[in-house]
């Protein structure tokens, strides 16, 4: 089994993007979900251009800070929980990844000890 091979059919999309916001990864699901705007085409393509404002400025702050960004969407009847964090390798900041996944309208909480 290829080192990342279980990503690419993944039912969640995940998009990776190095420092500068040039987006090096994109499994199916998250081709599939920007097929619109190219879908697979957009590898190499620069993450800040894929945005308008505010979010691009957004994005820039998140570069910056390097914090993590949580948020749940609405669109076209479904519901998604947007996951945007920093990636590092061998402890150096480089880039982000963005895990988008739909989820119900309705999400049980459960508190534990």
């Amino acid at each position: 089994m290829e080192k990342h091979s279980w990503v690419k059919d993944f039912s969640v999309a995940v998009t990776v993007c190095d420092t500068r916001g040039t987006i090096l990864e994109m499994n199916e699901k998250a081709c599939r979900t920007f097929e619109k705007y190219s879908g697979g085409n957009l590898l190499g393509a620069d993450l800040f251009d894929c945005h308008p404002e505010p979010a691009r400025t957004k994005l820039k702050e998140l570069m910056k800070s390097r914090a993590a960004n949580i948020y749940t969407i609405e669109k076209n009847g479904v519901k998604k929980l947007i996951y945007q964090a920093p990636w590092f390798s061998e402890g150096e900041f480089s880039g982000y990844v963005e895990m988008s996944l739909e989820i119900p309208f309705e999400v049980p909480n459960f508190v534990r000890k």
